[in-house]
């Protein structure tokens, strides 16, 4: 019997990495006729040092993150997906993607962009696909490779020429 996901959960952050996972998990939920929940989460410890707190400023991100998930959304919907919603939540984004939205939506399928931390920021801030491989209750798919499974660091976006 093979394994059907219902649920999809993907972080989207902006990263390379996290697009290849929206990539692939389109392909995922069309297959599995499943629901594709996309997460932006706006990490609050970012505004702790801001000194003058301005509501404004969180504002701001908050419209940037729903123009970009709606743009998101629309991708998905454009490539046939039927169930698909999303959310922008405010916090740490490895307690929100590991735990807080798989609890709250039923998730049974995280599929998360790998790393793209060098060594020393892993040390000091953890990565957060590292914290949700081993702290998620459902199943966790880390994307390392683009649609055609080839490594994503070949098919990196190349640098503009130079004059």
């Amino acid at each position: 019997m093979l394994q059907q996901y219902q649920h999809i959960l993907v972080a989207i952050d902006g990263s390379y990495e996290a697009e290849l996972a929206f990539k692939k998990a389109i392909a995922v939920a069309k297959r599995n006729d499943a629901e594709l929940y996309l997460v932006h989460i706006v990490d609050t410890r970012a505004f702790q040092n801001v000194s003058s707190f301005d509501s404004a400023m969180v504002e701001q991100v908050t419209a940037s993150a729903k123009k970009t998930m709606e743009e998101y959304k629309q991708t998905a919907l454009d490539n046939g997906v039927k169930k698909i919603n999303y959310s922008i939540e405010y916090g740490a984004p490895k307690t929100i993607i590991a735990r807080d939205v798989p609890k709250q939506r039923n998730i049974d399928l995280i599929m998360i962009g790998a790393t793209g931390l060098n060594a020393v920021e892993r040390l000091l801030i953890g990565s957060v696909t590292e914290y949700v491989t081993r702290q998620a209750p459902c199943d966790v798919l880390v994307v390392r490779t683009d649609l055609e499974n080839k490594p994503a660091l070949a098919t990196t976006r190349k640098p503009q020429a130079t004059k």
